[in-house]
């Protein structure tokens, strides 16, 4: 009969940013190690809170399933001797597995025949492997911070409490540090601080519920948006929208009590910016705005329980705001005494990268790399802005109130360089430079920001990867990921045209004076090539999220310089690889591919010579070929790329009648090598616009 499953480790306040990756954790595993037991089971769901990190699984099954394995012994030619009779090594493989050599039966592997017999494994009791298995799981957690308490010598995010570990009715024992699993577990700390006793896991959060607690996470979202919409409306407003906020603050609550406060209006002439984050940061506050978008003097405060008297509560809330407030308006007003421009020396005392250099350096950089970059995308009328801006950007590093907020970089930048009588293009340029900050940022407006942006990034990138930092599996302390990602998005949403290699270069030549004594490891590839396939290895990832692998794989294989054209080149071909008529033609493809790959290696490069050519055949595909490459050249010009994919595809028949009639490999060696510098350079053209030898033509059917 199958039962189900509870584990809940209750703990003091864990950090809500702990509680979704630790859910993660232990969720993966329970589960794995239910499947290497062979356990079934039905659903899984988890529970978190800043007290609890649950996982419940339905109908777990009362044993392992059996199975029956093959087991290999020892060879044939090992197993018996030149009269055919058992050695050792029969004798012990039998033994071992209480049969007779007799009953033992022989498996013809690649290596060749082996002895061999078929056993039955009994699957274990489910107490039995969940006893193991929940062990397992709740020392598995990875928190990114953890600590020990008292005597024990287990670590956690926060102390533990308490642990309920119930199979259906039954408790199964598991330890952590000093405590042992019961079926005992607790609800909200003030409102319903008694134990619970659980008879049975699907109890939980019914249970829970009473106690005033909502374990379900997406249930308390729901909960907290729904009660901050309604706040927000009474308060005569809206909610500023911050889907980072609200999953931070449900997981800081058990369950969520808004309340509405207020803050004087004075402060209203503060960057929007600032008091938002002054009201995110420290306080977890939401802001209210009106119809037009415009901050109001309000607020929403987000409790654990629901607040008895409102007004005591209120004005606790407000103290503490009042009081950041003040600080902010203090960082505002004292750095706007000093013009942005005199704060540029000072970046020449903050580094950067202890090997790079300072900020100073890195500014130097990536302005003459922005103007570059103006002048290969045609925008060098920009030129004048982005050396200003440029030289501005990093700036606000040095300011009172980004040392106080980080996050306001760029914000307080354009303010500051507002306030110092600096043009709005320039202002709007040092702001728009970090755009995109994520994958759900907007991009620049302007083309200064966006190229300055791309600068800045391709510095990073490129510097890093010089000195040998770069990113390894998942850690990426200089976000080279994300840089990476952001100047795709800026080069594509902007449409800007340029060589990517290039760029590379001139960022590497301008990086030149501080890698004069970089050592590289012996077999590691130049600093160029590994940026860029870096970028090769983005854009596979991120075209891949839309379109299939191999058709991906066959574009980039085919260059990606232009990110542009690539890009163009990748939906066109998106939209006839599903057609019938496109599997022959990756067949013929790969067919040429093939030959030249194999035959081609020794054949000396140029033109295919037209009067060499004997058969009709040859004579045909070559005048096809020779009417494709110029109408493809015009097409590939002016990006049309479905345009020369047409003109490709219509080379087929006289591709697949060339096959039919002609032998490349021909014994005259000049016919020979000239029927192969045809084949070549109908690869080339098929070239232009993908690597067709990458597709899988079973999946283009």
């Amino acid at each position: 009969m199958a039962r189900d499953l509870l584990l809940e480790i209750g703990a003091e306040e864990i950090p809500a940013s702990f509680i979704g990756p630790a859910l993660e954790d232990l969720r993966r595993a329970l589960t794995e190690r239910m499947a290497e037991a062979r356990l079934k089971h039905g659903e899984v769901s988890v529970y978190g809170t800043p007290r609890r990190l649950a996982v419940l699984v339905r109908d777990v099954a009362d044993s392992g399933e059996d199975v029956v394995k093959e087991v290999l012994g020892p060879s044939a030619k090992a197993a018996f001797d030149a009269e055919g009779k058992p050695t050792k090594a029969a004798e012990k493989f039998a033994e071992s597995l209480k049969l007779s050599v007799d009953k033992l039966g022989r498996s013809q592997t690649a290596k060749g025949e082996y002895l061999s017999a078929r056993v039955e494994e009994k699957g274990r009791p489910a107490a039995d492997t969940l006893k193991d298995a929940l062990h397992v799981a709740v020392h598995s957690i990875n928190f990114r911070k953890s600590m020990r308490w008292g005597d024990v010598e287990a670590s956690f995010a926060r102390p533990v409490q308490w642990l309920v570990a119930l199979l259906g009715g039954d408790v199964i024992p598991v330890v952590f540090g000093d405590v042992k699993s019961g079926r005992t577990t607790h609800g909200h700390r003030f409102l319903a601080p008694g134990a619970i006793e659980l008879k049975a896991p699907a109890d939980y959060e019914a249970a829970l519920a009473k106690a005033h607690v909502v374990a379900d996470i997406a249930k308390r979202r729901a909960q907290l948006v729904e009660k901050l919409a309604a706040a927000a409306k009474a308060a005569g407003g809206k909610l500023l929208e911050d889907e980072g906020l609200v999953d931070q603050v449900t997981n800081l609550v058990e369950l969520p009590s808004p309340v509405v406060g207020t803050f004087e209006e004075r402060h209203l002439d503060l960057p929007p910016e600032v008091l938002v984050q002054e009201m995110k940061s420290h306080q977890r506050y939401f802001s209210l705005v009106d119809g037009a978008g415009k901050l109001l003097p309000k607020f929403i405060a987000v409790s654990n329980t629901p607040v008895r008297d409102e007004q005591l509560s209120l004005r606790g809330y407000q103290r503490v705001l009042r009081a950041r407030l003040a600080d902010g308006r203090f960082f505002y007003d004292e750095d706007r005494k000093t013009p942005l421009m005199d704060r540029v020396e000072k970046l020449g005392r903050v580094v950067w990268q202890g090997q790079l250099g300072t900020y100073l350096e890195k500014v130097e950089r990536f302005r003459t790399l922005g103007v570059w970059l103006a002048v290969q995308t045609k925008r060098a009328g920009e030129s004048a802005t982005i050396e200003r801006a440029a030289t501005l950007a990093k700036a606000d590093l040095v300011t009172g109130m980004v040392g106080e907020f980080p996050e306001l970089q760029g914000v307080m930048g354009r303010e500051y360089a507002r306030a110092s009588g600096e043009p709005e293009a320039v202002a709007q340029a040092i702001f728009e430079h970090y755009l995109p900050r994520g994958a759900e940022d907007a991009l620049p407006t302007q083309d200064a920001g966006a190229l300055i942006g791309i600068a800045d990034r391709l510095d990073s990138l490129c510097g890093i990867f010089a000195i040998g930092k770069a990113p390894s599996g998942a850690a990426d302390p200089f976000g080279l990921r994300r840089a990476c990602i952001a100047i795709i998005r800026l080069v594509l949403g902007r449409g800007y045209r340029f060589s990517l290699a290039g760029s590379v270069d001139e960022a590497l030549r301008l990086l030149a004076p501080k890698l004069t004594n970089v050592k590289r490891k012996a077999g590691d590839a130049a600093p160029r090539e590994q940026v860029l396939e870096f970028f090769r290895g983005r854009l596979k990832s991120l075209w891949g999220e839309q379109h299939r692998t191999d058709v991906v794989e066959a574009v980039l294989a085919a260059g990606f310089d232009d990110l542009v054209a690539a890009h163009k080149r990748l939906e066109a071909l998106s939209l006839i690889v599903g057609r019938a008529d496109f599997q022959p033609l990756a067949v013929a493809f790969k067919r040429v591919v093939n030959i030249v790959e194999k035959q081609g290696r020794d054949v000396a490069g140029g033109q295919t010579q037209s009067q060499k050519l004997v058969d009709d055949a040859e004579r045909q595909l070559h005048s096809a070929f020779t009417q494709a490459r110029n109408s493809v050249a015009g097409f590939v010009q002016s990006d049309d790329f479905s345009g020369a994919l047409k003109e490709i595809t219509g080379l087929k028949p006289a591709v697949d009648t060339f096959f039919d009639k002609v032998m490349v490999m021909a014994e005259d060696k000049e016919l020979r090598e000239n029927r192969i510098r045809l084949l070549t350079e109908i690869g080339a053209l098929f070239n232009q616009v993908a690597d067709f030898s990458k597709i899988q033509a079973e999946a283009a059917a």
